[in-house]
Formats: C-alpha cells, sequence, structure tokens
C-alpha cells in the first residue's frame, strides 16, 4: 500500500551539517500548510487507485516546530482525500518542541509514531552542530513522549564527530541504550558543500574524521547495538521486536508513495519526480492552481540501478526473482564473476532467493551496490 511524505520546510535554526530544505523564516507557515493541503488536493490522483494509503510521515525540515493545529490541518486533509487505512503515522521532532501539550494534541490527531533528532547526548557536541536543544532537553522529550502514550519512539544518532577517541561515541550509545528507545537511526556524520561544515572545511577551519575513524565508530554502533538485541534492517536504522519504521521500508521496497511540500520526492511506481526547494516560488504556483512539480523518467536500467542500491542496504537484500520478473535481468547471469569476487571476500551472503551483506560488507554498502550497476 502506499504512504504520503509531506515536508514542513521550516527550522528554528540551521544545523551546520545539514543541506536539507528548509528556511529560518516562519512567517509563511500558515500559508504554506494551505499550500500543501491544496497541493494534496491537485494531486489526489498521483497514486495508484488500488493503493489505499498505509503510511503517512512528516519530514523536513522540522514538522515539529508548527503548532499542533497546522500540523492537523494537514492530517485530516489527507483524511478527507484518500482512502486512507493507515498502520503508521510518523513526525519528526525536535526535543526542544515537545511539550506535554503538544505531545498530547499529536496523539489526540492520531499520530502514533515520533523520531526524534537527538544527534548526540554531548552538550558540546550539540553545540557544535548547532543544535537548538541541550542533552538534558532529550532526555525530557523521551520522558514526555512516553507519558503522552506514544507506542513508538525512534532517535536519530550521528557518529563520526572528531575527536581524539571513541569516548564521546560510546557515552552516546551507552545512554540510547539505557533509554530504550524501540527505534535508531544512525547516520555518519557528512561534510555537504553550502553547509557551514563544508565552508570551514574549505578555509581550512574544519578537519572531518578520517575514513578509518568513521569505520571504527560504525563497527562499534553495530557491535553495541546487536548486544542490546537491536536488530539492523537497514544500514542506518535498527530496531528491537520488529519495530521497523513502515513508511521508509516501503521506500526501500520500491512502494509508491505521495511527497507534498517544497522539495518533496514522488513515486509513482513507474515516474520519479520532485517538487521545486523554492519555498516562495512553490506557493505563488499553488496560488495560481499551478503544480510545482518536475517528473523524473527513468529507464529501465536507471530503475536497476536505484533497486541495487537501496535494497542491498537492507537486511532483506537483493530479490534477484524481482529483477528478473520485473526488468527481465538475470543479476546472477550478469555479475556472476562480480558476485563470485564478493563471496570469496566474505563481503556478502548468496542464497536462492537473494544476495546480502554481511557485516564486512556493511562498511562498503554503496560501493558494492555500484560495483553491480549496469
Amino acid at each position: 500500500m502506499s504512504g504520503i511524505y509531506i515536508h514542513i520546510p521550516f527550522c528554528l535554526q540551521a544545523c551546520h551539517y545539514c543541506d536539507f530544505h528548509f528556511s529560518t523564516n516562519r512567517k509563511p507557515a500558515a500559508e504554506m500548510v494551505q499550500m500543501i493541503c491544496r497541493e494534496l488536493v491537485l494531486r489526489k490522483n498521483y497514486l495508484p487507485k488500488a493503493q489505499p494509503i498505509q503510511t503517512v510521515y512528516f519530514g523536513g525540515g522540522t514538522p515539529s516546530i508548527l503548532p499542533a493545529a497546522q500540523i492537523g490541518e494537514i492530517y485530516a486533509c489527507i483524511r478527507e482525500n484518500f482512502d486512507c487505512q493507515l498502520l503508521e503515522t510518523t513526525l519528526e521532532a525536535n526535543p526542544d518542541d515537545l511539550t506535554p501539550e503538544k505531545l498530547n494534541a499529536l496523539r489526540d490527531m492520531g499520530i502514533d509514531r515520533l523520531s526524534i533528532g537527538i544527534q548526540s547526548f554531548n552538550d558540546q557536541v550539540l553545540r557544535f552542530y548547532n543544535r537548538s536543544h541541550t542533552a538534558v532537553e532529550s532526555l525530557q522529550a523521551i520522558d514526555k513522549a512516553r507519558k503522552a502514550g506514544f507506542r513508538s519512539i525512534s532517535i536519530d544518532l550521528i557518529y563520526g564527530f572528531p575527536h581524539a577517541d571513541h569516548s564521546i561515541w560510546q557515552k552516546d550509545l551507552a545512554q540510547t541504550i539505557s533509554l530504550a528507545p524501540d527505534h535508531i537511526s544512525s547516520y555518519c556524520l557528512t561534510i555537504e558543500p553550502g553547509t557551514a561544515l563544508g565552508v570551514w572545511e574549505k578555509k581550512g577551519k574544519f578537519n572531518a574524521a578520517s575514513d578509518d575513524f568513521q569505520a571504527e565508530q560504525f563497527e562499534i554502533l553495530l557491535q553495541t547495538l546487536d548486544k542490546a538485541d537491536y536488530l539492523q534492517y537497514e544500514i542506518s536504522n535498527f530496531a528491537r521486536h520488529q519495530a521497523f519504521s513502515l513508511h521508509n521500508s516501503n521506500y526501500w521496497k520500491g512502494v509508491p508513495y505521495l511527497g507534498l511540500g517544497p522539495g518533496a520526492h514522488s513515486f509513482d511506481g513507474k515516474h520519479r519526480g520532485h517538487n521545486i526547494s523554492n519555498n516562495a516560488v512553490y506557493m505563488r504556483m499553488l496560488q495560481k492552481n499551478k503544480l510545482p512539480f518536475q517528473i523524473e523518467t527513468l529507464d529501465k536500467h536507471e530503475q536497476i540501478n536505484e533497486y541495487l542500491l537501496t535494497s542491498l542496504r537492507t537486511i532483506w537484500g537483493i530479490d534477484t526473482a524481482y529483477l528478473t520478473e520485473q526488468f527481465g535481468w538475470d543479476l546472477r547471469k550478469e555479475r556472476q564473476n562480480i558476485l563470485a569476487d564478493m563471496l570469496g571476500q566474505d563481503l556478502i551472503q548468496v542464497s536462492s532467493q537473494a544476495v546480502i551483506l554481511t557485516n564486512k560488507g556493511k562498511l562498503l554498502a554503496d560501493y558494492l551496490a555500484a560495483k553491480l550497476f549496469i
């Protein structure tokens, strides 16, 4: 079944590592909500008609920066215009936005999963990232969310902060495990051009951690979470008791979804597309009932490569039968020598149905997928 993603393009301040589309000017927030609802109505026939909506995901930006009433306005619009058989509704949130009143309102409207952007429990690191919250606020947010009755809580962490040793990362993981969240997403600190870190690096004011240091922290992540009974079901995602992100899992499995808001991406099962990443232009076009949407047509080879890249990162791996049935392309035959080499280096496991990464291979996931590309 399909999903809907809503991109809320506002943040309190700019994190020094972030290159997502957002604005710190929140004055047009109310109008933006109205235009997202208008886009939703104009595009309600985008998804295959036979597929009801299974998941809704509020991302950004910082969705939790909006008043609960504005989030509820979008959510109500979704329910009015789609056949909703919802199994999961997620809201990304910053710890400092989560008051008991807002949490209760979000819960009451039907949001049942929170993805909280912790990033680190070290205040020095948080200040360096220019995060708007403190470690204490992170702990308080998780406690308040549980008291409000949220059934599923995910937290985000960043590894790869340059330091003399791994002590900060080990403490972050120990604190995380003590909180026992249902789900953990953990990403390597990446230096993107145009971000504050990218500018500092170019000017010689900042040096990123070495590849070896980052790899060591990734291995610490895998070992620590495995001992704590978290299953790594995607390179950056871990869950206890099968509490996988259903919405994100559907992305990786090629399920259609509708993306709303500036910069949001969509996939109808055959074509991809994206909205313009400009708040003012996005709203101006929708005021004229014009869609700020550009279609991207992928040829067969591009679709195969995209599937290889996303599926190899998951616990389910590459479904070789799916490739043959969907695209008429036999991975085992076409990449026989490459697969044999990867197998010999203990980078992959090969069954009758799938090609799956080993822990050793997970360190090279995107590189290995590219080796299989057409």
